[in-house]
């Protein structure tokens, strides 16, 4: 699958632009563009140039320059885009909290509606993922379904576990969000092809212990193999986060690259598409780990 996201496959860019691969002619007698910068480009060119060959600025191994048009991505589009969608997901977020009670007289209607929609939601977040272009409805429908069910599961962390789980977990995703961004911007975090060989094998590696310890938690009872319960769990909770952080740093590479490269306006929908998913995982992460700390006390 396509991407650089620890929940569903998604890839950077549509295939049928070209971005992802930058799959233009190398440049005789150079190296290409992209090998250095990005850990997902092949020999290069800029795909969204007039001259894709041209030797402007590339043997000052610069990003070519992009085409003269107005349908380039740009950072307004990325921010506006992802506003929308986290936006849309808050709202539905907000509604189910409010309308879908998790009193012991309704939490079971409610736990249902909530897996139904995290069900329907992740079912569409595979078909955006599969898609060549981006799908603002399947990306807003998305995420419509995900703040149902981020609503009602908050609801039953902060009203059953842990009065005020969801703020602390808000706050802390936020704070992983400026840190990462801060350090990215700095330079201190740099996104080659090892860094993306290691945090993709960390995360299934993460993923793949994850769903044994799901299966045998169904199949077997209790809390199966501990990986989310007890210090275990709390271990568990803390690389979910670091893995979150590390995928936010591919999705800024992506976002940044996206720019350079001149990719066109509609790539900020898979922007934000993936800058929602890398959000909702790490939020996840803080409230699972919120509800683990509160439940050994």
């Amino acid at each position: 699958m396509r991407s650089s996201n620890p929940v569903f496959s998604r890839r950077g860019f549509s295939r049928d632009n070209g971005y992802a691969g930058f799959n233009t002619a190398p440049q005789a007698g150079g190296a290409a563009v992209g090998t250095q910068g990005s850990p997902y480009a092949q020999p290069a060119g800029n795909p969204y140039a007039q001259n894709p060959y041209a030797q402007t600025d590339l043997q000052q191994g610069a990003p070519p320059q992009a085409p003269a048009t107005t349908g380039r991505m740009t950072i307004d589009d990325v921010i506006l885009r992802t506003g929308t969608t986290l936006g849309t997901l808050i709202v539905t977020a907000a509604l189910a909290w409010a309308l879908l009670p998790v009193d012991d007289a309704n939490i079971s209607r409610s736990y249902g509606i909530a897996i139904v929609a995290g069900l329907v939601g992740m079912v569409l977040a595979l078909v955006q993922s599969f898609k060549r272009k981006a799908s603002p409805a399947l990306i807003l429908s998305y995420a419509a379904l995900e703040g149902v069910f981020l609503g009602v599961v908050s609801s039953v962390v902060d009203n059953r576990i842990a009065s005020g789980a969801a703020m602390q977990a808000v706050i802390g995703t936020m704070a992983v969000f400026a840190a990462v961004l801060v350090a990215y911007k700095a330079g201190w975090i740099r996104v080659n092809r090892r860094f993306v060989g290691f945090v993709m094998a960390a995360a299934l590696g993460f993923i793949l212990l994850m769903a044994v310890n799901l299966l045998f938690a169904v199949f077997g009872g209790g809390d199966g193999l501990g990986f989310r319960s007890g210090p275990l769990g709390i271990v568990f909770g803390i690389v979910g986060i670091l893995l979150g952080a590390c995928f936010l740093a591919l999705d800024f590479k992506q976002v940044e690259d996206g720019l350079a490269y001149g990719a066109p306006r509609e790539e900020a929908w898979l922007a934000a598409f993936g800058l929602t998913l890398t959000l909702v995982w790490i939020y996840m992460e803080f409230l699972r780990l919120i509800s683990i700390l509160n439940s050994s006390d």
